[in-house]
């Protein structure tokens, strides 16, 4: 029995080539009404042609949804997940990982106030998005129908592309004619690149790749110092001024940018279980996870830190495989967020040609005990005979493994 098509959809538009095809190709496919909507995360570029995109394409006016979330993108998603001081892989700060869920929640909210009965979404069948879309409306919204077009259709080449565009009146910018040299998605925490150029892993990145930070080797030839002041772990100022999580992120993508801070050349498994090869760029994100393991190193117990730490990966995969709405996560987070409770103080920074290292830290909320570990005279602090006792009991259970193995080969 075949499912009965949806009657209103709302689509994740960005206003270019494929999305506005996807419009297209979901009217006459369906016979439906489209709901568009237009996410501004910090990705750079002026939102309003999409709106103008859209009504050219014969969405109304009230059915034209553009916000700007760069706020609550830092604040709820960002923010959260750098508490955890996440990398996917070791490397991968989870820029466009991070973006989605915000991305499905507003779908599914549009959902509701529209009376849509299903989404639809620009993800190819071969990455990670289509995933984390899915399963972020799943759990939002269950009852929602997701229509995933690059898994349906019948467009499966830029050429056949094409000729549907022209066929339907939409416009193609010129550019847009021949293969693209990659492919970008930004937003506010990073750049990623991928495709075309940066497909053979065994060539280094051509030099116009990389858009916001420049070449470390051309960088400036002067170090610059940066304080980021936290509160339970969340950044709040830099150099001493309050600022908005979003515009604390922003600024610090542009001090990062002129250092050439944040490159990455990755070569990722992606979940659906091919690898894939991405030029990353992070300035203000890695300058943020370097500040926040500073003032960790003096405000986290041992204890609590060495637990973090081992479950960083586990929270670092559920987000890159589109789990941020999983129960799983969310009690990750809640250890997580209690870790942070005197993660308070301020790091300064030496940002230099592509490098970001923590120079100083200081908090009032610090566990380093300098007369504890003075060279010079503790006036009692520490009674360095009680090591003795706590060597011998660790020991213990080496001298008994080593005991048996003697005794085996006897």
């Amino acid at each position: 029995m075949t499912a009965p098509a949806p009657k209103k959809v709302v689509l994740a538009y960005s206003g270019g080539l494929d999305t506005s095809i996807i419009l297209k190709w979901l009217q006459t496919e369906y016979g439906c009404e489209v709901v568009t909507f237009t996410a501004d995360l910090g990705q750079g570029e002026e939102l309003e042609p999409a709106r103008k995109k859209a009504e050219l394409l014969g969405i109304r006016s009230e059915n034209i949804h553009i916000e700007d979330l760069r706020e609550e993108f830092v604040r709820d998603f960002v923010f959260p997940m750098f508490r955890a001081n996440a990398l996917y892989e070791g490397l991968y700060l989870l820029g466009t990982s991070i973006a989605r869920p915000l991305i499905a929640k507003r779908l599914a909210e549009i959902a509701a106030e529209t009376g849509a009965d299903a989404v639809a979404h620009g993800a190819t069948g071969k990455g990670n998005d289509q995933v984390r879309f899915e399963l972020g409306v799943a759990a939002l919204n269950p009852a929602l129908k997701v229509i995933a077009p690059w898994r349906l259709w019948d467009l499966t080449s830029r050429t056949k592309l094409l000729e549907f565009a022209e066929a339907n009146q939409i416009p193609i910018a010129k550019d847009k004619r021949g293969e693209a040299p990659f492919s970008v998605d930004a937003n506010l925490l990073h750049t990623s690149s991928e495709g075309k150029v940066l497909e053979n892993p065994a060539e280094e990145p051509p030099a116009y790749v990389w858009q916001r930070t420049v070449d470390p080797e051309e960088a400036p030839d002067t170090p610059e110092f940066v304080e980021i002041g936290f509160e339970r772990g969340d950044a709040v100022s830099i150099n001493g001024e309050r600022l908005s999580p979003a515009t604390i992120l922003a600024r610090l993508n542009d001090i990062g940018g002129r250092h050439g801070v944040g490159r990455l050349d990755l070569v990722e498994n992606r979940f659906v279980g091919m690898k894939s090869r991405g030029a990353y760029e992070t300035p203000g994100g890695t300058i943020l996870l370097e500040a926040h393991r500073g003032i960790e190193q003096i405000t986290l117990d041992a204890g609590a830190g060495h637990l973090k730490d081992s479950i960083m990966p586990r929270y670092a995969e559920l987000i890159y495989n589109g789990f941020w709405f999983s129960p799983e996560r969310e009690m990750l987070q809640a250890l997580i967020d209690k870790s942070q409770e005197h993660v308070t103080g301020t790091v300064r920074l030496k940002l230099y040609k592509g490098s970001v290292r923590t120079v100083a830290r200081w908090s009032d909320h610090s566990l380093y005990s300098e007369k504890h570990v003075t060279f010079e005279e503790d006036a009692g602090a520490y009674d360095q005979k009680d090591a003795e006792g706590f060597i011998r009991l660790n020991a213990l259970r080496l001298r008994l493994v080593a005991v048996r193995n003697a005794r085996a080969k006897g």
